[in-house]
C-alpha cells in the first residue's frame, strides 16, 4: 500500500494554480532551484513552502507512474 506523505490534503489549489504548477513541473523542472521555486510561488500566490511541498508530492506521483520507488534518489529522475 502506498503512503501519501502527510500534509498533502492541506493544499487546496485552484485550477489556475494547478495548471501553473503542472506546466512548470513538465516544462521547467521537476526539481526547481530556490529562485525558480520563489518565482513559481509568486505566480501561483502560494508560499514557497507550499510550492515546495507540492513539487515533492508531485515527484512521488511521477516516480510511481514511472514504476520507480516513491522515494529515492537518482540524478536521472
Amino acid at each position: 500500500m502506498n503512503k501519501v506523505p502527510q500534509g498533502s490534503e492541506c493544499l487546496k489549489l485552484s485550477d489556475y494554480q494547478i495548471r501553473v504548477l503542472e506546466e512548470n513541473f513538465t516544462k521547467v523542472s521537476r526539481h526547481p532551484d530556490g529562485t525558480t521555486l520563489m518565482l513559481i510561488a509568486a505566480e501561483c500566490g502560494l508560499s514557497e513552502e507550499d510550492t515546495e511541498k507540492w513539487f515533492k508530492l508531485r515527484n512521488v506521483k511521477w516516480r510511481q507512474a514511472e514504476g520507480l520507488p516513491a522515494h529515492g534518489g537518482s540524478v536521472l529522475d
